[in-house]
């Protein structure tokens, strides 16, 4: 689950010599705390969140939802270079190039719905707890929470499909303990709306945030505290030489993907899942579980696990992409 504010822990086990190959190992140690915002940024998220909270009394969260969709509209409208790039991601996911209608539905659905997102993450901590736990639904939970029973937490391999940012927040909040890795260059309102979640609900201290070129110490940790962690495996960007990855076929192409997390699970036997985050109408969210990539109960080796994980992986987000590409986060 995407998070933006490390919690990180201490008097846990060891991490094996083995499972610190999984990933560079130039890599470095993950810090103890957010970078802190300037005053211009901090200044313009604080004006932003008052502007969506009042918005929020006055049109409430269905008038809101409406309201970010006529933005995002208009959005769409305006900037010509976002739609031409968005355009070009289209036709790489599809494999063919898009009628008109079809790329002018998809577009305008994917202005709208990262204007939706942005807005209901930007005041999230406005909505009445009770109004918030109704926000997600899961499928397939009962599989997610079995696996959870056995004590080795889960590993929930994601993509760049949907907000998963928003529903780590929601998995939260309903007593989920939420983990993700994410890149240090993400942007600064992550961190000044976690800042705000923190003061808040208490249950946010379940959130932890680890960093992709950091050591994998932590990731074993949470897995050994029962964490649901999370993180977009649909990342070709090799940021080491000796970065372990599995190659792939996906939208046509031969890609590398890391393979360190899927590994360390194993390793961990903890159970690894795929979902998606699909949005639905009124600020509404559902974690949609595909299904387990990894059973370490029934797997001794960890290189045939590996491999057929990341082929079922792939076909899977080809699927999830080509039938709602208006979820694409990265373009």
């Amino acid at each position: 689950m995407m998070t933006d504010r490390p919690n990180l822990i201490s008097n846990s086990p060891l991490l094996t010599e083995s499972v610190s190959d999984s990933f560079s190992s130039s890599a470095q140690p993950a810090p103890t705390e957010s970078e802190r915002l300037n005053w211009w940024a901090y200044t313009a998220f604080t004006l932003a969140h008052a502007v969506s909270s009042a918005l929020l009394l006055l049109l409430t969260l269905p008038g809101l939802h409406w309201f970010g969709r006529v933005l995002g509209t208009f959005e769409w409208l305006i900037n010509y270079k976002r739609r031409r790039r968005f355009a070009t991601a289209l036709r790489q996911v599809l494999g063919r190039e898009a009628t008109g209608a079809e790329r002018r539905r998809w577009t305008r659905e994917y202005f709208t719905r990262s204007r939706c997102d942005k807005l209901f993450y930007l005041m999230f901590d406005r909505i009445p707890r009770a109004r918030a736990m109704t926000l997600l639904s899961i499928g397939n939970q009962e599989l997610l929470d079995r696996a959870l029973s056995r004590g080795r937490g889960v590993y929930m391999a994601m993509s760049h499909h949907g907000a998963l940012h928003v529903v780590s927040l929601l998995m939260a909040l309903r007593g989920y303990k939420t983990a993700g890795v994410r890149d240090r260059r993400e942007g600064a309102m992550r961190r000044y709306i976690q800042e705000r979640f923190d003061r808040r609900y208490p249950e946010f201290a379940r959130m932890r945030i680890l960093f992709a070129d950091s050591y994998p110490r932590e990731i074993y940790r949470c897995l050994s505290d029962g964490f649901v962690l999370g993180s977009a495996m649909d990342v070709s960007r090799v940021r080491q030489p000796n970065q372990k990855t599995e190659e792939v076929t996906v939208f046509g192409e031969t890609r590398p993907f890391p393979s360190g997390p899927l590994r360390i699970a194993h390793r961990c036997r903890a159970p690894v899942l795929q979902a998606f985050v699909l949005p639905e109408n009124g600020f509404h969210y559902r974690l949609e579980i595909v299904g387990m990539l990894i059973d370490p109960d029934l797997s001794t080796n960890e290189e045939l696990a590996v491999a057929e994980a990341m082929r079922t992986y792939a076909t899977n987000v080809e699927r999830y992409v080509r039938e709602s590409p208006s979820l694409l986060t990265r373009v």
